[in-house]
Order: structure tokens, then sequence, then C-alpha cells
């Protein structure tokens, strides 16, 4: 029983070689750039076959999406704007995906974050703002935390479909946020459209230096960063994606399967919430209807399109941040519905969720590559 040590892709020891495994790394990653890239590819053809038979020009659509989006500073602006709160939406379906979950919540996270925010701004006047701001982020984050996480006990402890929970939670967090903004939390004066009494203008946040966007982008590129490293660079990351692979594995190895799933539940739910209080704080300056944007949905999409990395959440934002931003363009010069973008984002993410099929099954993505680096140890290592 000698090794088989003639082999090329082989060592000495009969293991799969540096230059077999760094091809191997190049084949996942570009399958995982490929197909959902052509995923959107073919999500836009389709679209445009739906524009052809409405009479418009596929062409000018694109152009439009450019020019509202990316073809100026003041558009890329707009872009980035819009961007920044899919970065937290998008965690909170992210951060759960790494033990298994399809929390699409979002949305309710936002809103009562948002509400939260609020809230607590009057008892907190008088503070200065370097206490104030960050005291208003933690009651947004904590609401979220809650709000979530309690989705993520239902599954633990009850097994109680997250999906299914976390969706009827985002409606009766909305529910709940209209009745406050409307009833308990209802500035008098707002008569028109209730909302809140406006926080303090020493509370508002501005925007970056040298920029027109506010300091909701910055932190939420910062949040994606620190997710990356907590699901790719610590214990408590890998326990998850063990977890997350197999739930019957991880508790024979003593996980804690079902404070993992709390937690990160209960993280992601914190860091959508903040993205309702950066649109309270930066934006609209008191909670209103205007909370309910969509960003919790369309976060799924940035997800999803991502393949939940954290890292990749920051370009894929910014993309479905422009074409949002290009929706009031397309309107006036195209007359279509404010809600063809929307149409085009929900036809992506049906093409997206199709795509996860075709994962692992084309061999021009990994040519003989898995089999061996998977089965050349044990099956080449010995000879006859």
């Amino acid at each position: 029983m000698v090794a088989d040590t003639a082999h090329p892709d082989l060592d000495s020891a009969g293991s799969p070689s540096p230059a077999l495994q760094v091809r191997a790394w190049i084949a996942r990653r570009t399958e995982a750039v490929a197909i959902p890239l052509g995923a959107v590819a073919t999500g836009f053809a389709l679209f445009s076959l739906f524009l052809i038979a409405l009479g418009k020009s596929p062409a000018g659509f694109l152009d439009l999406i450019y020019r509202g989006g990316f073809g100026s500073p003041f558009a890329l602006q707009n872009s980035l704007q819009r961007a920044a709160p899919l970065l937290f939406a998008a965690l909170c379906v992210a951060l759960p995906a790494r033990l298994g979950l399809v929390v699409i919540g979002g949305e309710g996270a936002i809103v009562l974050g948002g509400v939260a925010a609020a809230a607590i701004a009057p008892a907190l006047a008088g503070l200065p703002p370097v206490l104030g701001i960050p005291a208003m982020a933690l009651c947004a984050a904590l609401a979220g935390a809650a709000w979530i996480g309690a989705v993520g006990a239902l599954r633990a402890y009850r097994g109680v479909n997250e999906t299914i929970a976390s969706l009827l939670m985002s409606y009766i967090a909305i529910a709940l946020s209209n009745h406050l903004i409307e009833g308990l939390l209802r500035d008098p004066s707002s008569l028109n459209k209730p909302s809140t009494r406006a926080i303090a203008e020493a509370f508002r946040v501005g925007p970056m230096p040298g920029m027109k966007v506010h300091w909701g982008l910055g932190f939420g590129v910062l949040a994606c960063v620190a997710a990356w490293v907590l699901t790719e660079r610590t214990t408590l990351g890998f326990a998850a994606r063990i977890a997350g692979g197999n739930v019957r594995a991880a508790q024979i190895q003593g996980l804690p399967v079902g404070r993992l799933i709390v937690g990160f539940t209960a993280l992601g739910g914190a860091l959508a919430a903040l993205a309702g209080f950066f649109e309270v704080t930066a934006v609209h300056g008191n909670a209103n209807a205007s909370l309910v944007a969509g960003y919790g949905y369309t976060g799924i999409l940035v997800a999803f399109l991502a393949r939940q990395n954290p890292l990749a959440i920051v370009p894929v934002a910014f993309l479905l941040g422009g074409i949002e931003a290009s929706g009031g363009l397309i309107q006036r010069r195209m007359q279509l519905p404010d809600a063809t973008v929307l149409v085009l984002e929900g036809l992506l993410f049906v093409l997206v969720l199709m795509s996860e099929t075709l994962y692992g099954r084309y061999k021009v993505f990994s040519p003989h590559l898995w089999t061996r680096t998977r089965a050349a140890a044990p099956v080449m290592a010995v000879a006859s």
C-alpha cells in the first residue's frame, strides 16, 4: 500500500495539492458570481419582453436606470442614500441564513426601530448629542432585537416556521406602529400626515464629510464588515454554519443551537431596526407612515443576490438602491407607473430563487475539481 505520488494533482501524501485547492476555490467563487449575474441578466431580458409588449424601449429603460441611479453626482448620492437602509435590512436576512433560517420580517423591525427612536427622543431632551443619539440607537436596536429575536425563539423552542412567523410579525409591527403614531405618540400639530413629535435638532444625524449622504451608509458598511468577521472568523460564526448545515450533528456535538438561533435572529433584528433609527434621525425627523418604504422587502432580494455574504451585500445594495432611485425618472420619461421598478425587482427575486437549484450542477464552473478535492485523498492515497 503506497501513495500514488505520480498524480499531478496530489502531493506526496496523496492529498489534494495546493494548486488544485486554489483552482477549486476559484471555481467556487466563479460559480457564486456567474449564477446570480446570469439570473439578473435573464430577469432583465424577460422584463424587456414585458416592455416591448407595452410599446416601450428596453434600451431606453436601461438608459434611464443608469441616468437616474448612477449617471450624475446627484444620482449617485441618491442611490447611496437609498442603499443605506438596504445594508441593514439585508443583514437581517443574511445573519439568520447562516443557520439555515429564512427570515423575511425585516420591514417590521425597521418600522419599530424608527418608532422606538422617536418615542424615546423627548425623554432624552437635555442630554448632549454624544449621549442622546447613541441612546436612541440603542433603544431602536433593542426593539428590533426583541421583535425578530422572538421569531427565533418560536423557531428554536416551539418549531414555528420562521419564514411565516417573521412575515406575520412584520404585519403586526406595522399595524402596531401605525396605532402608536396615530394615537399615543401623535403630535397634535400633525394634521394631514400623522407623525410623532419632531426630534430635537441636536439629535439629528447629519451627512458624512464631503457627501450629502447621512451616516447610516457608513455605519451600514461597517456593520457588513463586522458581520463578515463574525460569520467567517469567529467560533460563533463557525458554530452557526455547523448548525445551519446539520442541526442534529450540531446538537450531538453539544452546540447551543437554540441560543444560536435566538442570538443571530436578534442581532439581525437589531441591525434592521438601526435602518429605522437613521430614517428618523437623518431623513424624516420624526416617525410617520413613510417609514413603511419597503426597504425590508428589498433587503431580502439584496441578501439573496449577495448569496448571504455580508461583504457582497455592499455592492448589491448600491445596485438595487440605484434601480429604486431611477423609478421617478422612469415614471416621468416613459409614462410608466412608479411600481414598474417593483415589478422588475419581483421578477429578479423569483429568478434568483430559481437559480439556487443550479449550484454545483454544471462542471463548467468546477470541472472535476470537487470530486478530486473531496475524494482524492481517501481514494487516490492508496494503490494496489
